[in-house]
């Protein structure tokens, strides 16, 4: 097990790297997460890439996402599964678009952190609406 932090950042990290890559703005909202949430208080700063680095190694393993859910699950109290879930769909709306391989994860996510569907649902929202983006030529009112 990890601490509750470093679950944390796993989720995030996972987040970001769903779709094969780690953008720019993801790493930012990523740090700017762990800087200033209050469930980051205490955190050791210092400690991120440090956990960052041991979320990714798992990714080069055979079944390695599975096993960094199940990290994540088995470190994390119940009632902080509904922020986990929380931070990783902020960093995967803070593109805009969600990618096939994002969403997978987030449903793996929340299917192992056993957010209901209707909590999920208005996280999910939620997300969408801090980071939406407006054009005028998109064509609505």
């Amino acid at each position: 097990m990890i601490s509750y932090n470093a679950a944390l950042v796993y989720s995030v990290v996972l987040a970001a790297a769903a779709d094969g890559r780690v953008e720019e703005n993801e790493l930012k909202t990523i740090k700017s997460m762990t800087l200033g949430l209050p469930i980051f208080v205490g955190f050791d700063d210092a400690k991120f890439f440090e956990t960052a680095a041991a979320c990714t190694d798992l990714l080069t393993e055979e079944d390695g996402l599975d096993a960094a859910i199940e990290i994540i699950r088995q470190s994390l109290p119940t009632k902080l599964c509904p922020t986990a879930y929380a931070l990783a769909c902020d960093v995967v709306a803070v593109n805009g678009i969600a990618t096939q391989e994002e969403l997978r994860f987030l449903e793996m996510l929340r299917h192992e952190l056993a957010v209901d569907r209707l909590t999920a649902a208005a996280i999910e929202r939620g997300s969408a609406a801090r980071y939406a983006r407006y054009s005028d030529d998109d064509g609505s009112e």
